[in-house]
């Protein structure tokens, strides 16, 4: 198959690699910037499903994600609620994919920001992701599907922006109140009490956030762009295997070359290296099982997290499901010690690297088993 391309894809990208660097520059976590996974994983914090403190606030790019795409799809006549595609499956593939995100310590979209910010943990990263997804594509080919969906009503097809607009207007609402309990725990003020039903990081990367509005327009530009260009790298990895199909890929390539430019730009490029990478770790046997996971169960699902985002607010409730089975996998994977923690680094004298707990370590071994099962259960001619 020829390859056409489709020139919004590449400008889609540049832009998310330029967002990225800008996010960071204004107040996100460095290394991260623009993180579907560890957003979420922020998400379900704030909202208390899970109680990891240094990981918990409302990340409004999210909200501008899913908003963008669906105002995006409305004026383009492409909005369409529709559901029922196995969604209890989708549901458990999402859970997946957030564990072993976490395990890694990103979604594909910041292991490709990591890349460009010098991180060769993220190669290993996408060495396993590449190997899931080739393991997705031959269950493709051998007749994978999760059954078709069907036109249902509009409202189920609005309900995940419906519930991401309410949650950032009460966020809002709060954040006079969380804003001032932040600056009293770090003034170190007696009896600081947060008065409000969000929970919110006072240190850690929860902590580390661009401005409200800035991080909602970037959430929106992002998500009307990627609707419009259909951006998702498991689409673009799995197009080359199965169609020799080169125009999805050139999206990430763009957010890689805007990063490590941007990056160069600022002085924020310090070279390629695995030590000392700020959020990230050196266990480099479960970077590449986590993205082993992702890849795998994203080729499964159709699309990677920041595809499924875009597909909710294009009015896919199935989509919606697997967005919801992500933030039950990342409030999961923090309450019961799965996640990934960065490096502690130079330590009296020495580097001490972070090792996956034993925990994490059978979960993404479970997810793997669950993974097999799942491909050959649902092949054509089974029993879905």
């Amino acid at each position: 198959m020829k390859t056409k391309i489709n020139p919004l894809i590449i400008i889609t990208g540049i832009i998310i690699g330029v967002a990225a660097v800008a996010l960071t520059a204004f107040g996100n976590p460095k290394n991260m910037g623009f993180c579907i996974a560890c957003f979420i994983r922020d998400i379900a914090g704030t909202t208390k499903l899970h109680s990891a403190g240094v990981v918990q606030y409302l990340r409004p790019e999210i909200v501008g994600i899913v908003l963008g795409a669906f105002i995006m799809s409305l004026a383009g006549g492409e909005w369409r609620a529709k559901a029922g595609s196995s969604p209890a499956l989708r549901f458990i593939l999402g859970f997946m994919v957030m564990v072993g995100a976490l395990i890694f310590l990103g979604c594909p979209l910041r292991m490709v920001i990591r890349m460009g910010g010098g991180d060769l943990n993220a190669f290993v990263g996408l060495a396993g992701f590449v190997v899931g997804i080739l393991i997705g594509v031959v269950f493709l080919k051998k007749g994978f599907g999760l059954k078709r969906n069907y036109d249902v009503a509009n409202l189920d097809g609005m309900v995940l922006p419906v519930v991401l607009v309410i949650l950032f207007v009460l966020f809002f609402m709060a954040w006079p109140a969380l804003s001032q309990y932040v600056a009293d725990v770090k003034n170190g003020v007696e009896g600081a009490k947060n008065t409000t039903s969000f929970a919110i990081s006072t240190s850690g990367p929860g902590s580390m956030h661009a401005p409200i509005f800035m991080a909602l327009v970037i959430g929106l530009v992002v998500g009307a762009l990627a609707q419009k260009s259909r951006m998702c790298m498991v689409g673009g990895i799995r197009d080359i295997v199965m169609f020799k199909n080169y125009n999805l890929i050139l999206g990430f390539i763009g957010v890689f070359v805007a990063v490590l430019v941007g990056n160069i730009v600022l002085g924020n490029f310090k070279g390629f290296a695995t030590q000392s990478q700020p959020i990230a770790h050196t266990d480099e046997i479960w970077n590449f099982l986590g993205m082993v996971i992702v890849g795998w169960g994203s080729a499964l699902l159709g699309g990677c997290p920041l595809r499924q985002l875009i597909l909710a607010g294009e009015g896919n409730g199935d989509s919606a499901v697997t967005v919801i089975g992500m933030l039950v996998g990342a409030a999961f994977a923090h309450n019961f010690a799965l996640a990934g923690g960065a490096d502690p680094g130079m330590v009296d004298g020495a580097y001490k690297a972070f090792k996956l707990s034993a925990n994490g370590r059978l979960a993404a071994i479970c997810c793997l088993i669950a993974l097999l099962v799942i491909s050959l259960t649902n092949l054509k001619g089974e029993e879905n």
